[in-house]
Order: C-alpha cells, then sequence, then structure tokens
C-alpha cells in the first residue's frame, strides 16, 4: 500500500488551462496509441527485407523470391513472431486494470511508455530472432497498458457531448503512427543492404515513447479519478482547468463535479466491483464491451495491416511500390478518422458500426474477387492491373474501418461501465482485442498459404456476423453523460442516489467556500449554484478563486 498516492500535484503551466490543456492532453496522451500503430508498421514493412529476413530466420534470399512469396520462412514462425506482442498485450490489459485504479491514469501511461521505450531499444540492438521476440513481448506489456490506459483516460477528460470526438482523437494517432511507420519504413528501405534499413524504424519508436514519458510529468489526473481516490478540490480545480477556464464557481463545471461525486460517493457503499460483479450485475455492458473488440479483429483490420507489403507483393507489385503504396494505404486509413471526430457523437454510434459491418463486407469481397483473378494471371506485368483494382480495395476498406469499427469498440469499451467497474470493464473489452488480435495474427500466414484469396471471405462472413450481433444487441450510449449510461443499459446501479447526490452538493460547496475564505456552509445549504440575488458575493468569490489561482501553479493536497 506503500505506493498509494499521499499527494496530487499539477505541474502543467497556467498558460495551458482551459482548452489548450484539454486538446494537448488528449492528443499526447494518444501518443501511446500511435505508438501502437507505429509497431504494426514497423513489423510490417521489415518482413519484406532480405537483411532482415535473413538476420532473424537465417535465410538468404533475393527480392524476386520475396514478391513471389518464396522465402523458405516457415509461416507459423513468422505468424509467432508478429502475434507474440498480442499475447504479452492481454496479460498487460488485466494488470493495467489494477495499475489504473491504484496509481492513476497518467502514472499508468508513463509505465506504459518506459516499456515501450525498452523495447524499442532491444529490438534496435536484436542480434537474432529471440531477442527481437522478447522486444515485441516486451513491447506488448506497454501495448496493453497503454490500450487499456488511454481510452479511460480520453472518456474521463472529454465533454459528455463530445466523447466520440475525444476517442477519435485517440485513434486517429494511431493510424497517424501506422501511417509514419509506413513512409519510415519506405525511406529506411533504400538503406539496403544495411541492417539499418529496418532497425532505423526502431529508433524513431524510442524517439516517440520519450516524448510521451516526459509529457506524463505535465499530463493532468483525470477528475473522476481524483474525487475517487479522496482529492476532492483536486478534482474539482482539475475538472474547471480542462473545461471552464480555471473557473470553479462556473455553474456548468459545479453541476458535473456534482455529479462526479454523486456517482463516486454511491458507488463507494458498494465498494470496488469484482470481476464476478462485472459479469452478473453489468451483463449486457460485458458482452457489448467484449464483442466490439472481437469483431473489430474478426472484420480482418490486422490481417491487412500486420501483412500489407505482403499483401501487396502477393497481388503483383514490386517490394519498393509495395512499401510505397502501403504508406498511401496508411494515409486513407488516416483520413477514415476524421468522418467519425466530428459525426459519431452526433449520429450515434450504432448507425456507425451497422454502416461499417456492410462497407467492410463489400470492400473485402472486392478485394477477395480481385485476388482470385490476380492468382490465375502469371506473375510480372501481367498483373499490374488487377494489383492497381487491389490497391483500391483495400484503400476502400482501410477508409471504412478507420470512421466505423476503428474507433467505435474503444469509444464504447471506455464508456460503457460505471467507475466501480470502469478499469475492470476495459481491460476486459481490451482483452478481448488482444485475444482475437493474436488469433488473427497468428492464423493469417497459415491460412493465405492454404486457401489464398478465400481467407478474405472468411472474414466477410464474420462482418456479416458483426452486423447481426450490432443491430440485436448493442444499445445507443451517445447522448449521455458517463453518470447516465446506468438507465440505457437498464441496471439499477444509480437508482437511490438522492442521499449520495445531496452529500455530493455539501461536499462541494464546502470546497468552493473553502477555497474562497468563506464560511463553509451547514447541511441544510445544499444549493451549489451561486446565488444570483446577491451578485457583488458571487463577484468577490470568483475573484478570491482566480486571485489564488494565478498566484499557485502548484497543487498539493496531503491525504
Amino acid at each position: 500500500m506503500f505506493l498509494r498516492h499521499k499527494t496530487y500535484t499539477a505541474r502543467y503551466p497556467q498558460w495551458m488551462v482551459g482548452r489548450p490543456l484539454l486538446y494537448m492532453s488528449s492528443a499526447l496522451a494518444s501518443l501511446g496509441d500511435a505508438m501502437f500503430g507505429y509497431g504494426q508498421g514497423s513489423i510490417a514493412s521489415a518482413q519484406v527485407q532480405p537483411s532482415f529476413i535473413y538476420r532473424m530466420f537465417g535465410k538468404e534470399v533475393t527480392m524476386a523470391q520475396i514478391q513471389a512469396g518464396q522465402t523458405g520462412v516457415d509461416p507459423f514462425t513468422q505468424a509467432i513472431t508478429v502475434s507474440c506482442l498480442n499475447l504479452t498485450a492481454l496479460l498487460a490489459s488485466f494488470i493495467a486494470a489494477y495499475l489504473c485504479d491504484f496509481l492513476g491514469r497518467r502514472m499508468s501511461v508513463r509505465i506504459g511508455g518506459i516499456m515501450y521505450f525498452i523495447a524499442a531499444l532491444i529490438q534496435v540492438f536484436a542480434p537474432n530472432l529471440g531477442a527481437l521476440i522478447a522486444g515485441r513481448c516486451i513491447q506488448g506489456l506497454g501495448v496493453g497498458i497503454l490500450s487499456m490506459t488511454v481510452p479511460i483516460l480520453q472518456c474521463e477528460i472529454a465533454p459528455a457531448h463530445a466523447r466520440g470526438l475525444f476517442v477519435g482523437i485517440e485513434y486517429i494517432c494511431l493510424n497517424f503512427g501506422y501511417a509514419v511507420s509506413a513512409w519510415v519504413g519506405y525511406g529506411f528501405f533504400f538503406a539496403m543492404p544495411s541492417e539499418i534499413s529496418w532497425r532505423g524504424p526502431y529508433i524513431i519508436q524510442a524517439a516517440i515513447a520519450l516524448v510521451l514519458i516526459f509529457w506524463t510529468f505535465f499530463l493532468p489526473e483525470t477528475p473522476r479519478w481524483l474525487a475517487q481516490n479522496g482529492f476532492q478540490k483536486e478534482a474539482l480545480v482539475t475538472l474547471a482547468d480542462l473545461h471552464g477556464a480555471g473557473n470553479v464557481t462556473d455553474p456548468k463545471i459545479l453541476a458535473t463535479y456534482a455529479e462526479i461525486v454523486a456517482a463516486v460517493e454511491f458507488e463507494a457503499q458498494m465498494g470496488q466491483a469484482s470481476w464476478r460483479q462485472l459479469f452478473t450485475q453489468y451483463t449486457r455492458r460485458c458482452i457489448v464491451g467484449i464483442t466490439c473488440q472481437m469483431f473489430a479483429q474478426l472484420n480482418g483490420i490486422n490481417a491487412i495491416l500486420y501483412f500489407l507489403p505482403s499483401n501487396l507483393t502477393r497481388a503483383g507489385f514490386t517490394i519498393s511500390r509495395a512499401l510505397l503504396y502501403s504508406g498511401a494505404c496508411a494515409l486513407i486509413y488516416c483520413s477514415g478518422t476524421i468522418p467519425a471526430m466530428f459525426l459519431i457523437d452526433k449520429f450515434g454510434r450504432r448507425p456507425f458500426l451497422l454502416f461499417g459491418s456492410v462497407a467492410l463486407a463489400a470492400s473485402l469481397s472486392i478485394v477477395g474477387g480481385l485476388q482470385y483473378y490476380a492468382d490465375s494471371l502469371p506473375l510480372g506485368s501481367a498483373r499490374v492491373s488487377a494489383a492497381d483494382a487491389i490497391f483500391f480495395g483495400v484503400c476502400l476498406y482501410l477508409f471504412f474501418f478507420g470512421a466505423t469499427w476503428g474507433p467505435g469498440p474503444w469509444l464504447l469499451g471506455a464508456e460503457i461501465f460505471p467507475l466501480r467497474a470502469r478499469a475492470k470493464g476495459m481491460s476486459l473489452s481490451a482483452g478481448a482485442n488482444w485475444l482475437f488480435n493474436f488469433i488473427v495474427a497468428f492464423i493469417t500466414p497459415p491460412l493465405f498459404n492454404a486457401i489464398n484469396a478465400g481467407y478474405y471471405f472468411v472474414l466477410v462472413g464474420f462482418c456479416i456476423i458483426s452486423l447481426i450481433v450490432v443491430w440485436f444487441i448493442y444499445p445507443e450510449t451517445a447522448h449521455h453523460t458517463l453518470e447516465e449510461l446506468g438507465e440505457v443499459f437498464g441496471d439499477k446501479v444509480m437508482d437511490d442516489e438522492g442521499p449520495a447526490r445531496e452529500k455530493a452538493q455539501r461536499s462541494a460547496n464546502a470546497i468552493q467556500r473553502e477555497r474562497s475564505g468563506l464560511p463553509v456552509t451547514t447541511d441544510s445549504e445544499v444549493t451549489l449554484q451561486p446565488s444570483m440575488s446577491t451578485t457583488p458575493t458571487a463577484k468577490d468569490e470568483a475573484s478570491v478563486v482566480m486571485k489564488e489561482r494565478s498566484s499557485v501553479i502548484m497543487i498539493a493536497s496531503d491525504v
């Protein structure tokens, strides 16, 4: 218990208070997802480089042999190399449930960044396949922690009407990381035959990890975690800094704070949710959290991304052209997230996922049909026109996935669980992602080897199943605060919250008056909003608070 926080210090500069702090916190925390996207692209580009294949698998191959898919590398060895990351990410996503609750959201992000940095260094200097796999396993620990923590952080700092936007920022960072890795891989490709052609991208990964680690020393903790862990004053101040330009007397800030504390104090009476309660009390939420991540993988995204350069060489492109087109696909993938960022809060989660299932099934059908046709043609120039059409189909797929089944599951997993079960619920959802991510990454090389283009139609079948599941099981969660979602799912967690809400209002009132240097109110004074009939008093309170804020940069509180 000696690791539990006894103080909380906000280190961000005061000039950042307001929108700059809110959006920079969102964007820079999302570097954690950007690093995962970067890792996807790094291993994908390395697999089509002769120096990498020789160093890791002991096979001397030419560019022509790689293009023809005749590397001599055992498909299962290749599958283990790619998918080992997902197993440790699965483990870390469950460990992160405790880290996230016990040490806080920002400390969990820092630990994930440190894991990523260590993993990058190991892979930069990896002398053999064993070292590379060890590095990817450690990277998986960082991935698992960050993939579980960052969505929670995003949802807990986001305004109720903009959770989709903030998780969209997170997902576009993931896609941007993949895009950067694709173009970095293409640039370093021309350093062949030097091994820097595949080691260089890991140096960039280490640099990105350092930026994330540095930012965590300025990243604010979420108001909900602070309130839950006894830092009520700091929760109110942080909430005001993120959403009210630092004005702790803003009625909207005080109302939101009261709602948070009401939920925290009510759920404190029930205690932290156990894993058993997660399944018995929040059954429908668990089904949604698990299946959304399951279908995000079974709909085929990592069958495409992990092996994109390989898939494009299989279609008929040269290796350099395949790497170039992988970079172009990555930019399309990024652009797909933009509609979700601005529209998923307006139109809702269900319409996006339903449309996505149909669009992905159509795109994969196009790619699969064209790949059947390309396989019937001889290698060389005869395949170029079919390869161009396959490239178009892959771009369609990536755009629609980036707009729908990409950000949607991360948003749902982070928002649907109540505070007492949020860390465990999100770890369950993220764990489902990594489990099926591993399954897809492991079975893809041997299945492509066995049934070729037929594998795309297996993925089409899962897209159709996901359509049915969303239609019949998923409720709409847009247009509600996190504390209101219990009504959406029909559970009765917050039914008798009146006494808890009154107690929370008294607590917020006392904090406001204490900070203003005024007498603490009695139990009968439960209103949080300043009286409009006593304007000078309200102005005096705001003035005192703002003077205090301008003179104090560091906020510390002993519990």
